[in-house]
């Protein structure tokens, strides 16, 4: 089935315990294409780049099968920007600089070839934004699934709490799940927040893992443990691309399939982590992905 995101494609400068980076690809819609194109062949993207935005990254994109119709590219205006500077526990970071440029006035345009999309994925934008594109979609897809962060909920909480009724998957991190809901208790925070529109949440806690909340239903994947961690950046973003993108694949959109998805999704975001930007998302091959899988299953699978 197909899957269209919506989302920023961008540079990102990173800094970490490790090392740095200069201009990197980097951006929500980036992260999550890639990660999906080892899922599903029908990988359509709407986003918008400056003419700075060297055609050989846009090349990288369409050599995963990504659909790049969608990705406007305005003349005389530069692509997003965004810095940042990791601390020693990698859990938490300093924007060092951050530049808007064409996403300050980004219009998503959705491409006719684009309106049949089944799955929709819409990565972290201002909620009015998301919703402009809930707007131009002539029919509602089969699912539809937005990630956001705590800085729309500062400014934008109003826009998002609208936004949030048209969705039927949220994905935040459990600092976030903590603020939209007011509560600290995340199986408490859970239900309050499925109760503002979103029939499914998962709820991302870093290297401790994900969890999913659907109604009654509970569901809980651990983070693998890896001797190094490169660089966290993308890492929510291409554990989304891996879960949305399973479930188009697979077009089956029932909790246990969901707890397979979150499985690979967090499977992705393993892989990310372990070099600077989108490096090592790119490129994988399916043994490895299975392989991977299978790292997981075997770190939470028991009998009783």
């Amino acid at each position: 089935m197909s899957l269209l995101t919506v989302g920023s494609v961008a540079f990102d400068a990173l800094e970490t315990p490790f090392g740095k980076t200069d201009k990197i690809i980097g951006g929500a819609a980036t992260y999550i294409t890639l990660s999906a194109s080892y899922f599903t062949t029908k990988n359509k993207l709407v986003a918008v780049v400056g003419d700075d935005f060297p055609q050989e990254m846009i090349e990288l994109l369409q050599g995963h099968g990504v659909d790049t119709e969608g990705l406007q590219i305005k003349k005389g205006e530069k692509t997003f920007f965004w810095s940042g500077k990791y601390h020693n526990d990698m859990n938490s970071r300093d924007t060092v600089e951050v530049q808007l440029n064409v996403m300050e006035g980004f219009d998503p345009v959705i491409p006719a070839s684009y309106q049949d999309c089944q799955y929709l994925m819409l990565g972290n934008t201002a909620p009015s934004i998301q919703k402009t594109v809930l707007e131009r979609i002539e029919k509602r897809p089969k699912l539809v699934m937005l990630d956001t962060m705590n800085f729309w909920m500062d400014i934008a909480m109003d826009d998002l709490k609208d936004v949030l009724k048209l969705v039927d998957v949220l994905t935040i991190n459990d600092e976030e799940a903590r603020i939209l809901s007011g509560d600290y208790s995340l199986r408490r925070a859970a239900k309050t927040i499925m109760a503002m529109g979103p029939k499914t949440l998962i709820i991302k806690k870093g290297e401790h893992g994900a969890l999913l909340f659907q109604g009654n239903n509970l569901f809980y994947c651990p983070a693998l443990p890896l001797e190094e961690v490169f660089d966290p950046t993308g890492a929510g973003d291409t554990f989304a691309g891996g879960f949305i993108g399973y479930l188009a694949s697979t077009d089956d959109i029932s909790f246990d399939n969901m707890k397979r998805a979150i499985v690979y999704g967090s499977a992705m975001a393993s892989f990310c982590v372990e070099k600077f930007g989108a490096d090592r998302i790119v490129g994988l091959t399916q043994e490895e992905i299975t392989a991977r899988v299978q790292e997981f299953v075997s770190l939470a699978n028991f009998q009783i």
